[in-house]
């Protein structure tokens, strides 16, 4: 009798045991699950204990409500010049309706990548291909979009759509490549020829104020030269006038600076101007003058004899029938009266 009732204890505790297995449902968080009454949808399960009607209602997979991100191998894809490319995604979406996610698709993340494949071949179709690969930001947000529109109804909502990868051609890389060379070498070129070209007018420019400024200076020195001698000459010019001096001083200077002409290397033979005669007599006269007394004939005679001709006489050298010069001395000179020879 006791091993019947203990039989019927444990077949009760058993049931019991069972029956709260099969009526309660703990759901962990970010996690959602439907339940099903007799195959139809009867509710959602929310995080947390959750009880059901044991052996009637029937609980579906966890549904995962958290942002999910799926990456798509490369879609081959023909853009409007004919290009055929690969493109790789990254879509970003999160789950809103459970029900929906379960009931109205049947796979929501082979949908989404089908037409994630489908919109991509429609707006890359529309663009060349420096487009596609200049405009991925206009591409992940007409992505986004029109993945949004179409999902919405799956009880899905996209996030975010990012472009990852797009592969040309062989054949179109190697022709960008030179191009970006040549395109580089223009820009290198380019920028060679303006930087020769502003050397080059900024040493004009330098040369030019150069110039000025030698110009200027060179115009400063020749006035200060001739204010100078300017000064000079008026200072000699004047105290000569006031210092009045007499001819034969004049004339004996000049014969004084004679010897100057020719101390230069290279002159051998130089010519006596005309003048020097001239200077001769004078420094003579000066001389005789100085040795005749006032009262002595000879001076007064040679006034006498020229007022008699109507000329003036000077005191000079005696001259000769014969042409030549007779020295104050009593002398005689060999050099003509218009000119002399040095040597």
């Amino acid at each position: 009798m006791e091993i019947a009732v203990l039989i019927v204890v444990a077949v009760v505790v058993a049931l019991v045991a069972v029956l709260a297995t099969r009526t309660v449902r703990i759901v962990p968080q970010a996690r959602a699950r439907n339940v099903e009454r007799f195959g139809r949808y009867r509710t959602t399960l929310q995080p947390g204990m959750n009880f059901i009607v044991p052996f009637v209602d029937r609980v579906k997979p966890a549904i995962d409500l958290r942002e999910q991100v799926v990456s798509f191998r490369g879609q081959p894809v023909i853009t409007e010049d004919n290009l055929v490319i690969s493109i790789d995604t990254v879509l970003f979406f999160q789950v809103t309706d459970p029900r929906a996610a379960d009931y109205e698709i049947v796979d929501y993340i082979q949908a989404i990548e089908q037409i994630t494949a489908t919109m991509l071949r429609s707006v890359i179709g529309s663009m060349h291909l420096e487009q596609t690969l200049t405009s991925r930001d206009k591409i992940n947000a007409m992505l986004r979009g029109v993945l949004d529109d179409a999902s919405g109804k799956w009880g899905i909502r996209v996030t975010r759509v990012e472009i990852k990868a797009i592969d040309p051609p062989k054949s179109v890389i190697d022709a960008m490549e030179k191009q970006m060379r040549a395109e580089r070498e223009k820009r290198a070129a380019v920028l060679t020829a303006e930087g020769l070209r502003q050397a080059k007018i900024l040493t004009a420019e330098g040369e030019k104020q150069g110039a000025i400024l030698r110009a200027e200076g060179e115009r400063q020195s020749a006035i200060l030269r001739a204010e100078g001698q300017a000064q000079a000459i008026e200072t000699v010019f004047g105290s000569i006038h006031q210092a009045n001096p007499d001819p034969m001083v004049m004339a004996y200077q000049y014969l004084q600076t004679l010897p100057q002409i020719a101390q230069g290397e290279g002159n051998t033979v130089w010519m006596i101007p005309s003048e020097v005669t001239s200077a001769l007599k004078m420094v003579s006269r000066a001389f005789e003058g100085s040795a005749s007394s006032p009262g002595e004939g000879p001076p007064a005679a040679a006034s006498t004899a020229a007022a008699g001709t109507g000329q003036t006489a000077l005191p000079g050298p005696a001259v000769a029938p014969n042409g030549q010069v007779a020295a104050a001395g009593g002398g005689t000179g060999s050099e003509p009266d218009g000119e002399a020879e040095g040597q």
